[in-house]
């Protein structure tokens, strides 16, 4: 089970951290991800980390504002988000691959969170 936490409403260009505790299984094999999904838009990829922690991928507009690490002693991963913009307000689901050690793009995912709302005003 992944359980998200964090979110909330913050000024454009302020920063926001999010968490996702997993429970059950640890997740230290398994590439995790973050994705989002705008009111009337598809879910999106946001980013991944590999399962060491020792890689990342990121879409392009969230390159360089952010980051995503993890914790595989806590079985926990989170989403260092900064420089937010309006356009990053959505439901953000934290995800598990459904493979071990193994990845090869965002539809290896295959377990999700509940979600949490980001709301950035202008």
């Amino acid at each position: 089970q992944l359980v998200e936490s964090g979110g909330g409403l913050v000024q454009a260009g302020g920063s926001l951290r999010l968490s996702c505790a997993a429970s059950g299984r640890p997740i230290s094999r398994y590439h995790m991800g973050w994705f989002r999904q705008a009111p009337g838009k598809e879910r999106e990829f946001v980013g991944a980390i590999n399962w060491s922690g020792t890689g990342t991928y990121y879409t392009d507009s969230v390159k360089e504002r952010f980051t995503i690490f993890r914790d595989n002693a806590k079985n926990t991963v989170s989403l260092q988000m900064n420089s937010l913009k309006p356009e990053d307000t959505a439901v953000y689901y934290c995800a598990k691959s459904r493979y071990t050690y193994y990845y090869t793009g965002p539809r290896d995912f295959g377990s999700w969170g509940q979600g949490t709302q980001v709301f950035v005003s202008s």
